[in-house]
């Protein structure tokens, strides 16, 4: 296995802070993937801070707040370490799928509840989580920019937007990131958008790089699905098998290289290119640093097309999210 290595730094955005290559996504610290406990999730978070790791990744929905304040505990004291995301936009509905909120008062608003959560003057990188529909993203955006402006936002984001709206949004305010899952198990949408965030000079963050942990080769059958993985199509039993047989050659090229699977998996969406960032997320400090360990795993660029090759476009059995979720991406 690679030992740990220093983590590269990559550029977010022309112009943009360095950020390293790997990231922590911040949402399996708030339940969705299990239990979590406060002071180890705080723990892991200074423990990404000690090994170099700037680019820490939140949203105001992860846990409804919660994810925010324990960020915010965690880093107090170490602020200029941080590249610090969070997101705006999704609204809870009871018993209901989550609503969407783009409208340019609900951003200040969204903003300064953030902010009050996180415990800090300014956030670094501020998303839109999900693209409402019923708003111009003009308008959307032109409220983000005003925050620019005020000194409470440094720079843009987008998650789960589609290449018009990318464009449209990026003329009305320079846009230093655009977040989109990405893995070898999902790439279709999302080289789609990758094409047109390189011409534009607008890096891409890859949520989910790991596949939601299914390119691990951790999860082994159904029986090993649980939380929030319970409800994702890919992993129901009618599709489950399928796409573990997916990871044949990722788990023979990896036991090749002397690597782990998810290194191997995270160090193909690495080579993709040097605008191309992950965060993945993790409860574990010793999964974090095998995680962090994948950039110094090396990849040929005959490997990464025989790894692409072995997966292609399309080949996992089912959605990437439930249908009501399926709904509120890529828009």
């Amino acid at each position: 296995m690679p030992k740990l290595s220093v983590n590269p730094m990559r550029m977010l955005g022309k112009g943009g802070p360095a950020v390293a290559a790997v990231g922590l996504g911040c949402m399996s610290l708030s339940g969705a993937y299990g239990e979590a406990e406060d002071a180890q999730s705080e723990a892991l978070i200074r423990h990404a801070l000690d090994r170099g790791v700037n680019h820490l990744d939140s949203s105001d929905m992860y846990g409804w707040g919660h994810n925010e304040t324990l960020l915010g505990r965690a880093i107090k004291g170490r602020r200029a370490e941080v590249m610090l995301a969070t997101k705006f936009g999704q609204v809870r509905r009871d018993g209901q799928p989550n609503g969407v909120d783009g409208r340019p008062d609900y951003v200040i608003k969204a903003c300064e509840a953030s902010l009050a959560r996180l415990g800090v003057e300014v956030i670094d990188l501020y998303y839109a989580h999900r693209i409402d529909p019923s708003v111009p993203i003009e308008d959307t955006v032109g409220a983000m920019a005003r925050l620019v402006k005020q000194g409470k936002v440094r720079h843009l984001g987008l998650s789960e937007a589609k290449p018009e709206t990318i464009r449209r949004a990026h003329a009305v305010h320079p846009i230093a990131a655009v977040q989109t899952e990405y893995s070898l198990l999902y790439r279709a949408e999302a080289e789609e958008t990758r094409r047109l965030t390189r011409s534009l000079g607008i890096s891409f963050v890859a949520y989910a790089p790991l596949g939601r942990g299914l390119l691990t080769g951790t999860v082994r059958s159904a029986a090993d699905v649980s939380g929030r993985r319970a409800v994702h199509p890919r992993f129901q039993p009618e599709n489950f098998e399928r796409n573990r047989a997916l990871l044949a050659p990722i788990e023979a090229m990896a036991k090749a290289k002397g690597c782990t699977p998810g290194q191997l998996a995270l160090a193909w969406v690495l080579a993709q290119g040097d605008d191309v960032v992950a965060i993945a997320g993790t409860r574990s400090a010793t999964r974090f640093d095998e995680n962090l360990a994948a950039a110094g795993v090396t990849l040929t660029a005959a490997e990464v097309a025989s790894l692409s090759a072995a997966i292609p476009i399309g080949a996992a059995a089912g959605e990437r999210y439930p249908a009501a979720s399926m709904a509120a991406v890529y828009r």
